[in-house]
């Protein structure tokens, strides 16, 4: 038997978009193990926490049709994006492209990685045509200026992201 191809999937999820999910979707079927790496990333401001975050994926993954669900993982991590890839034996990182815009980031980005460990190839999918346009921090305005986000995200990732919002103003008072 050869061996499998496994490669993970990176991201901050905060929260976790139906642009994610179809990246998630359509990596899925070019591995036969896929990683989705919740990273910590405290410099992008998270509005729900490392666990909360992997937690929300998971919730996301399970409402996948079988035959999906049971390929993929989700695993939390902090550090260099390299060991973590190493450490699940994976040979191969996927990134999603939105616009012209993501493309030199994440040129720059597998060009670093490259030179961390040639043996893992980055992977670019550009996002869907219904999907381009999402970001996880516009989302997250939107949501937090008392917008409707129902067309971005899944229905119990809206009523998640409405709760900590919620929770968040109470908190403040």
């Amino acid at each position: 038997m050869t061996n499998p191809r496994v490669a993970v999937y990176p991201g901050t999820f905060d929260p976790v978009t139906n642009g994610h999910m179809d990246i998630i979707m359509r990596a899925a079927r070019l591995v036969d193990r896929l990683v989705v790496g919740v990273a910590v990333n405290i410099g992008k401001g998270p509005l729900f926490d490392l666990d909360e975050r992997a937690a929300m994926v998971r919730a996301e993954i399970d409402a996948l049709g079988d035959g999906v669900k049971e390929r993929i993982s989700v695993e939390p991590f902090d550090g260099l994006l390299m060991h973590f890839v190493e450490a699940n034996g994976a040979s191969m990182v996927v990134r999603g492209l939105r616009a012209v815009s993501d493309f030199e980031y994440e040129f720059q980005m597998a060009s670093m990685n490259a030179r961390l460990n040639d043996d893992v190839e980055t992977v670019f999918l550009m996002a869907s045509e219904r999907q381009q346009f999402i970001a996880s921090r516009f989302v997250k305005e939107i949501a937090q200026l008392g917008g409707d986000i129902s067309s971005f995200v899944s229905g119990q990732v809206n009523e998640r992201v409405k709760a900590k919002i919620k929770e968040l103003a109470e908190s403040a008072e």
